[in-house]
């Protein structure tokens, strides 16, 4: 689980900064500002919970048995899919209905934080 995790996590800094990129040098004057600064944001937290993800890769290396680690790597992956990956989708397209999907990337972002603190008070 840790290499998937790892990989995910590099999958995602990867994405972050192609996508970073792409926003500062072909997507300028093509969006309007609202857009962009959405798109801009999705990519934000994408860069951040790769590191988390990675963050949960490594302590799986010492504590490869714990529950709390492996569900909050899948639940930071979903809150990447979900959060990062709506509102990317939603600065390209300004299909609105996209943020509706948000909300439960962010509740997995917060879901994965707290499984983390409670595995920190466990050891």
């Amino acid at each position: 689980m840790k290499s998937l995790f790892l990989a995910t996590a590099s999958l995602f800094g990867f994405l972050s900064v192609a996508l970073g990129a792409f926003a500062a040098h072909a997507l300028q004057g093509q969006l309007e500002p609202r857009l962009l600064e959405v798109f801009q944001t999705g990519v934000q937290y994408m860069v951040y919970h790769a590191l988390a993800l990675g963050g949960v890769a490594i302590l799986l290396h010492w504590y490869a048995d714990s529950r709390l680690l492996g569900i909050a790597g899948w639940t930071f992956m979903v809150g990447v899919l979900l959060f990062s990956g709506s509102l990317i989708a939603l600065g390209l397209s300004g299909l609105n209905w996209l943020g509706a999907i948000t909300p439960f990337g962010g509740l997995a972002f917060l879901a994965a934080w707290l499984l983390i603190f409670s595995f920190a008070l466990k050891i």
